[in-house]
Protein backbone atom coordinates (compact mmCIF):
# COMPACT_ATOMS: atom_id res chain seq x y z
CA UNK A 1 0.00 0.00 0.00
CA UNK A 2 1.00 3.56 -0.92
CA UNK A 3 1.71 5.65 1.88
CA UNK A 4 -0.29 8.55 2.36
CA UNK A 5 1.20 11.67 0.69
CA UNK A 6 -1.85 14.15 2.23
CA UNK A 7 -3.89 13.70 5.75
CA UNK A 8 -7.35 13.94 4.11
CA UNK A 9 -6.26 10.34 2.31
CA UNK A 10 -7.42 9.01 5.24
CA UNK A 11 -10.70 8.40 4.85
CA UNK A 12 -10.31 6.42 1.27
CA UNK A 13 -6.97 4.51 2.69
CA UNK A 14 -9.04 3.46 5.70
CA UNK A 15 -11.96 2.64 2.67
CA UNK A 16 -9.69 0.89 0.35
CA UNK A 17 -7.89 -1.69 3.43
CA UNK A 18 -11.27 -2.66 4.78
CA UNK A 19 -12.94 -3.36 1.95
CA UNK A 20 -10.00 -5.48 0.46
CA UNK A 21 -10.14 -7.04 3.95
CA UNK A 22 -6.17 -6.14 3.50
CA UNK A 23 -4.89 -6.63 7.39
CA UNK A 24 -1.29 -5.93 5.93
CA UNK A 25 -2.72 -2.49 4.36
CA UNK A 26 -4.93 -1.40 7.27
CA UNK A 27 -1.59 -1.95 9.37
CA UNK A 28 0.05 0.33 7.29
CA UNK A 29 -2.17 3.00 7.84
CA UNK A 30 -1.11 3.37 11.69
CA UNK A 31 1.98 4.23 13.38
CA UNK A 32 3.41 1.70 15.58
CA UNK A 33 2.19 3.10 18.77
CA UNK A 34 -1.15 3.90 17.48
CA UNK A 35 -4.23 3.95 19.66
CA UNK A 36 -7.67 2.92 17.97
CA UNK A 37 -11.01 2.81 19.86
CA UNK A 38 -13.93 0.86 17.81
CA UNK A 39 -17.30 1.80 17.62
CA UNK A 40 -18.33 -0.58 20.87
CA UNK A 41 -15.42 1.40 22.82
CA UNK A 42 -13.15 -1.23 22.62
CA UNK A 43 -9.93 0.22 23.18
CA UNK A 44 -6.24 -1.25 21.75
CA UNK A 45 -2.27 0.22 21.75
CA UNK A 46 0.05 -0.80 18.66
CA UNK A 47 -0.69 -0.97 14.64
CA UNK A 48 -0.01 -4.96 15.82
CA UNK A 49 -3.41 -4.82 17.97
CA UNK A 50 -5.26 -3.09 16.01
CA UNK A 51 -4.95 -5.67 13.53
CA UNK A 52 -5.40 -7.91 15.83
CA UNK A 53 -8.97 -6.38 16.88
CA UNK A 54 -10.10 -6.46 13.00
CA UNK A 55 -8.89 -10.05 11.58
CA UNK A 56 -10.79 -12.24 13.08
CA UNK A 57 -13.73 -10.19 12.25
CA UNK A 58 -12.83 -10.12 8.29
CA UNK A 59 -12.86 -13.28 8.66
CA UNK A 60 -16.07 -13.68 9.71
CA UNK A 61 -18.56 -11.43 10.14
CA UNK A 62 -17.15 -8.47 8.27
CA UNK A 63 -15.84 -10.84 5.33
CA UNK A 64 -18.41 -9.85 2.80
CA UNK A 65 -18.55 -6.17 3.90
CA UNK A 66 -17.93 -2.82 2.85
CA UNK A 67 -17.40 0.97 3.97
CA UNK A 68 -17.90 4.04 2.36
CA UNK A 69 -16.44 7.00 3.49
CA UNK A 70 -16.26 10.71 2.97
CA UNK A 71 -14.20 13.22 4.49
CA UNK A 72 -16.07 15.87 6.83
CA UNK A 73 -12.92 17.89 7.75
CA UNK A 74 -9.25 18.07 8.12
CA UNK A 75 -7.93 20.87 10.49
CA UNK A 76 -3.87 20.66 11.24
CA UNK A 77 -2.84 21.33 14.73
CA UNK A 78 0.91 22.11 13.41
CA UNK A 79 3.14 21.66 10.27
CA UNK A 80 2.95 17.63 11.06
CA UNK A 81 -0.10 17.36 12.63
CA UNK A 82 -4.14 17.01 11.61
CA UNK A 83 -7.36 16.17 13.01
CA UNK A 84 -9.66 14.54 10.41
CA UNK A 85 -12.96 13.54 10.66
CA UNK A 86 -15.14 11.72 8.24
CA UNK A 87 -18.39 9.80 7.98
CA UNK A 88 -18.17 6.16 7.24
CA UNK A 89 -21.02 3.67 6.51
CA UNK A 90 -20.23 0.13 7.12
CA UNK A 91 -22.84 -2.32 4.56
CA UNK A 92 -22.62 -5.78 6.09
CA UNK A 93 -23.35 -8.96 4.26
CA UNK A 94 -24.97 -12.32 4.47
CA UNK A 95 -22.40 -13.58 6.75
CA UNK A 96 -22.96 -11.45 9.62
CA UNK A 97 -25.67 -12.84 12.06
CA UNK A 98 -28.08 -10.16 11.75
CA UNK A 99 -28.06 -9.99 7.55
CA UNK A 100 -27.30 -7.27 5.65
CA UNK A 101 -27.63 -3.71 6.98
CA UNK A 102 -25.54 -0.77 7.44
CA UNK A 103 -24.10 1.50 10.23
CA UNK A 104 -23.08 4.80 10.08
CA UNK A 105 -20.55 6.17 12.49
CA UNK A 106 -18.29 9.30 12.85
CA UNK A 107 -14.33 8.66 12.63
CA UNK A 108 -12.05 11.00 14.31
CA UNK A 109 -8.79 10.26 13.39
CA UNK A 110 -5.11 12.31 14.37
CA UNK A 111 -2.90 12.00 11.98
CA UNK A 112 1.01 12.98 12.04
CA UNK A 113 3.39 13.24 9.33
CA UNK A 114 6.81 11.33 10.12
CA UNK A 115 9.29 10.67 6.84
CA UNK A 116 7.21 12.48 4.21
CA UNK A 117 3.79 10.51 4.93
CA UNK A 118 0.82 10.49 6.96
CA UNK A 119 0.04 7.86 9.25
CA UNK A 120 -2.89 7.52 11.73
CA UNK A 121 -2.03 8.32 15.35
CA UNK A 122 -5.17 7.80 17.08
CA UNK A 123 -8.86 7.22 15.85
CA UNK A 124 -12.05 6.78 17.66
CA UNK A 125 -14.81 5.50 15.75
CA UNK A 126 -18.41 6.45 17.36
CA UNK A 127 -21.78 5.17 15.89
CA UNK A 128 -24.66 6.74 15.44
CA UNK A 129 -27.45 6.57 17.48
CA UNK A 130 -30.78 7.91 18.72
CA UNK A 131 -30.64 9.13 21.91
CA UNK A 132 -33.64 8.65 23.17
CA UNK A 133 -33.48 5.14 22.42
CA UNK A 134 -30.15 4.36 21.87
CA UNK A 135 -31.02 2.57 18.21
CA UNK A 136 -28.86 3.04 15.42
CA UNK A 137 -29.63 5.45 13.15
CA UNK A 138 -28.09 6.37 9.23
CA UNK A 139 -27.40 9.54 8.29
CA UNK A 140 -29.35 11.61 5.56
Amino acid sequence: MARMERAEDAPASFEAAWNAHDMAALRALFHDDATFVNRFGHYVRGADEIVALHQPIHETIYRDSTLANELIDASPIGNDAMIVHFWSRLSTGLAHPAGPHAVDTLILAVLTRRDGGWRIKALENVTLTDPRTGAAVLRG
